[in-house]
């Protein structure tokens, strides 16, 4: 299929690459063609760094909720950034069995200095983000817009690592007073929690136990929609879009990609190449003798030395990846606007 084709049939695009190659970039574009087709696309990046409002060009920035653009075309293209503790926030509320027992976790000391913060949790809640976004009936189409390679694939195994999480040990004991009908667990009388008290302090540690505890009953629902987000990443209605650029560190961490979505049963629907020497042409058979003409000429042949390394230098990726592979050339300048991303999203499709 080609990358016109996954752009009017998925439902989930996953922008995936390393750092520098676009990839924030491509991800609007693709939206902005979506756009074009008359589907309702929404962009999400889940990269703390802002460059999703820079490529779209929105002055005041994107939050937690999506911003409709203005796009030419019969479809809407909306965009988004993740905010971690917001989304935790509403999936509290929107697990709590009670008002009361939403409230009581949001105003427990661990959840709000240390729960936002641990490893996993931003992942988590960008794969919660993806799942309601989903469910959203103002889009048909979710494109997310991954951190580079290794924090992407963190994305990718979160809701497998929360579902680990709740099967844990620790959990379990920290869940027994609830399922026992007892309302306080007796730190003391538990010997891992003392050990654990005596190296984050006593108050952290009740904090921390008065969270999990207030946690009760709320594990079946973070279970349920991580397993939902697993059946979704997993569906046919999913694809996986990889970014790169003809650059050996940015082939070899696509090739690491690519094996890694390989090995969860996942695979590469479509791969860019970005930021490529352009080419012009071909070579007049002999080198003129003018001093400017010959000057021209010199710099044609460098740069088709150049495109022709860089395809070399690619080979490795593509030959392995039996997929619509889209090359596109590098401009003279960013993007940061909507009329610069469509200079883009016309080089990726017409």
């Amino acid at each position: 299929m080609t990358l016109t084709e996954h752009v009017g049939s998925a439902e989930v695009i996953v922008c995936c690459g390393s750092g520098g190659v676009g990839k924030t970039t491509v991800a609007a574009a693709l939206g902005l063609q979506a756009a074009r087709m008359g589907r309702r696309a929404v962009v999400a990046t889940i990269d703390p760094a802002k460059r999703l409002a820079d490529a779209l060009g929105v002055p005041g920035g994107l939050g937690n909720d999506p911003v409709k653009l203005g796009v030419d075309g019969p479809g809407e293209l909306w965009a988004l950034m993740l905010d971690t503790a917001s989304t935790f926030d509403g999936l509290v509320r929107a697990n709590a069995e009670t008002v009361e027992q939403a409230e009581r976790i949001l105003a427990n000391g661990f959840y709000r200095n240390v729960a936002g913060s641990l490893s996993g949790t931003q992942e988590y809640m960008a794969a919660e983000r993806l799942h309601a976004l989903h469910d959203d009936e103002r889009f048909d189409l979710v494109i997310i817009d991954t951190p580079p390679t290794r924090n992407a694939l963190d994305f990718l195994d979160a809701p497998n690592t929360l579902t680990k999480f709740i099967d844990h040990p620790l959990f379990k004991i920290l869940m027994v007073p609830t399922r026992r009908g007892l309302k306080v667990l007796n730190i003391a009388a538990q010997p891992i929690l003392r050990t654990i008290g005596k190296v984050v302090g006593g108050a952290a540690l009740a904090d921390a136990v008065a969270f999990f505890q207030a946690f009760a009953g709320m594990e079946t629902g973070f279970r349920q929609r991580a397993e939902e987000v697993m059946v979704l990443l997993h569906a046919d209605v999913s694809r996986f879009v990889l970014v790169a650029s003809p650059r050996a560190d940015t082939i070899e961490e696509a090739r690491y990609f690519a094996d890694r979505l390989q090995g969860s049963n996942l695979a590469v629907a479509a791969t860019v190449v970005n930021r490529c020497t352009p080419t012009f042409g071909e070579l007049p058979e002999s080198r003129p003798n003018g001093p400017e003409d010959a000057a021209l000429y010199d710099n044609l042949a460098e740069l088709q030395t150049a495109a022709v390394a860089e395809r070399t230098q690619a080979s490795e990726l593509l030959a392995e990846e039996v997929v619509h592979t889209t090359w596109v050339p590098t401009l003279p300048g960013d993007v940061h606007s909507l009329e610069s991303l469509e200079t883009i999203r016309a080089l990726l499709f017409d």
